[in-house]
């Protein structure tokens, strides 16, 4: 039996990029475990995952815990059940995850394989932050295996500053995309009615729909101050997330006097349906690695206003969508008129983007997921080809 652990920092990582990944190698006949912090608490992760493995690991890449515990729990994970293959996402698990490993990679007895939904360093982003981030890759590409990128910007930087042999750096676009749960017409029109009813929303008043944590990467405050512009006043703005920014972005909805048609209805489960009920969504982060929302809107024929950065600029490109640079609160809102009013555009959207969307299929993807690990079982080109690192244990 082939064993797989997948380390993340945060659960909901697992659970938003991983849980179908699970499933698919266990129907394989792999075993597969995942890891972050307080795993163990997430009943999701409890059910796809063989085992799960809680760690002591933090976001705050300069937290203590990271490099004093972390790397003994990752050691002790892999002494007990000696998996063939470890894969890691996001920043600092990836980090912390290829130093604890690396001694056992240098041996050829466990293959390790970055996948980064969006390097920490970025265009648009300051210089010191970026030269931050990009120096921990460089520190870290010693100890890596393959290197998988999600987005063109991405796959481009880490050729560029040799972050893995060039033949070991693979873009696969994201995780792929659940056909079963996002394909129009799976979903009652009378389910779909029920969003707006659900809101006091009238099913032919235009309907903005955002879907996405309330952190600051995510710039609520943009959508709101775009969507006050917008010279269309019986419009609604649903904005769907949580976290630690809602409270603030409420007050500066009533501040804007468009806290009566603005909705914040919290995290939910239902984007199907949310996004069948709109009348496009809106994502204008600062940051993104190839963004789920974008892609299931797109799947579901309903149009996307998009900021114009990596990932998302990947995924509306060329007609696909509408974007707009970050920050740009005028354009923003005059995007949000034009897809409001203009039936014509929304359906000229959707039609490019059905034309792009084969390569986001997630058995597409996991097919070439598996492909890339089974290749990487077989590869043994990376045996002593890094510096050794320090016993934790």
């Amino acid at each position: 039996m082939k064993k797989l652990l997948i380390i993340t920092t945060i659960p909901e990582s697992l659970e938003a990029f991983f849980l179908h990944f699970a499933r698919h190698f266990q129907r394989l006949g792999w075993q597969v475990d995942g890891m972050a912090n307080k795993a163990s608490q997430h009943p999701d992760c409890i059910d796809a995952f063989n085992r799960v493995w809680d760690i002591e690991i933090s976001r705050n890449p300069l937290a203590l815990s990271n490099f004093l515990t972390a790397p003994k729990q990752i050691r002790q994970a892999y002494l007990a059940e000696q998996y063939d293959l470890v894969l890691m996402s996001t920043p600092t698990a990836s980090f912390i995850g290829r130093y604890a490993l690396n001694q056992f990679r240098r041996q050829g007895r466990v293959k390790v394989i970055y996948t980064a939904q969006g390097f920490h360093f970025y265009k648009g982003a300051s210089w010191l932050r970026n030269l931050a981030f990009l120096s921990l890759e460089k520190i870290a590409a010693p100890w890596t295996d393959y290197i998988v990128t999600v987005n063109q910007e991405d796959e481009q930087s880490a050729r560029q500053h040799q972050l893995a042999a060039a033949t070991k750096i693979r873009r696969i676009p994201g995780t792929g995309v659940d056909l079963d749960r996002f394909s129009r017409g799976r979903i009652k029109p009378h389910e779909i009615a029920a969003v707006r009813l659900e809101m006091g929303i009238p099913q032919d008043v235009p309907m903005l729909l955002s879907l996405a944590e309330f952190i600051p990467r995510k710039r609520h405050w943009d959508v709101l101050r775009a969507f006050a512009l917008v010279p269309q006043s019986t419009a609604h703005l649903v904005l769907a997330g949580d976290g630690p920014l809602e409270g603030a972005m409420r007050q500066l909805a009533d501040q804007l006097g468009i806290g009566d048609r603005v909705h914040f209805i919290g995290f939910r489960r239902d984007a199907p349906r949310l996004i069948q009920a709109a009348t496009a969504t809106i994502l204008m982060s600062a940051q993104e690695g190839l963004p789920n929302c974008v892609m299931e809107s797109m799947y579901l024929n309903v149009p996307v206003i998009g900021s114009n950065i990596r990932g998302t600029q990947d995924l509306l490109q060329q007609g696909c969508g509408l974007l707009v640079e970050v920050g740009d609160v005028a354009t923003l809102s005059q995007a949000m008129y034009r897809v409001m009013t203009q039936p014509d555009l929304r359906q000229q959207i959707a039609q490019q983007a059905q034309a792009r969307l084969g390569a986001y299929d997630r058995a597409n993807v996991l097919a070439t997921y598996e492909a890339l690990y089974n290749e990487a079982l077989n590869d043994q080109s990376n045996l002593g080809g890094a510096a050794a690192i320090p016993s934790l244990n």
